[in-house]
């Protein structure tokens, strides 16, 4: 995700999503994806969605098994297959129009990772796939589906950074694994729940053109019996 710029961008698609309409729009030769109204993410940089699973796999041995909370402009999944550690990648993406352009218009910036066998999408909401029986467990999950934990799409995803979300999320980690969560700001309440949950917690930023820089929550064993 990122900061849109000055311009005039020019609808390209609209769709009914699950979470109200989704608009694919094009600026010049990059791409934007609005979700009622509310700016998500574009193709212009992508270095803040590489950095979420590049730190969220770092020292990690193979093979990995990786959850992506959010399959966006294919930023974070394409930077999946380029390391040599990764075995398999489940992507959780809820809305099917935005599977749907990695097909089309956005599959030059996922590099057509949805047709690469160790890929697996399920289309889903993650706050489903999270609390569901049988989900399996991660060597590291990247949670990209919003803005950050204070910025979230929809109001419902707030339940996912809440003390009952992050249990849910630490329940699925192996006993190695990492939570990474991508936020378009600094989240102090949420870095002091991750550090009530997890022993161990780092704050990554990541400079931008412009504003404040984006951050990557890294965590990793859960507290048990406190």
């Amino acid at each position: 995700m990122g900061i849109a710029v000055a311009g005039e961008p020019v609808v390209v698609e609209r769709a009914a999503g699950v979470g109200g309409e989704l608009v694919l729009r094009r600026a010049g030769t990059d791409y934007e994806i609005i979700s009622n109204g509310v700016f998500l993410m574009d193709t212009r940089n992508g270095e803040s969605e590489r950095l979420l699973v590049r730190t969220a796999l770092q020292g990690l041995d193979g093979p990995v098994r990786l959850l992506i909370g959010g399959l966006g402009v294919g930023f974070s999944l394409a930077e999946a297959l380029t390391l040599p550690q990764v075995a398999h990648v489940t992507v959780v993406e809820r809305e099917p129009a935005v599977i749907t352009w990695h097909g089309t218009l956005l599959r030059p910036w996922s590099q057509g990772a949805l047709d690469d066998p160790r890929v697996t999408v399920r289309r889903a909401d993650l706050l489903d796939v999270v609390a569901a029986p049988g989900t399996g467990r991660f060597d590291a999950l990247c949670l990209d589906i919003d803005n950050g934990p204070d910025w979230t799409v929809t109001p419902g995803n707030a339940r996912l950074y809440a003390p009952t979300g992050l249990d849910l999320l630490a329940r699925l980690l192996t006993p190695r694994g990492v939570l990474a969560v991508w936020s378009a700001n600094a989240a102090p309440a949420f870095e002091a729940l991750l550090r009530e949950r997890f022993t161990r917690v780092r704050a990554r930023p990541v400079p931008v053109p412009r504003g404040e820089p984006d951050v990557v929550y890294l965590a990793a064993q859960p507290r048990t019996g406190e």
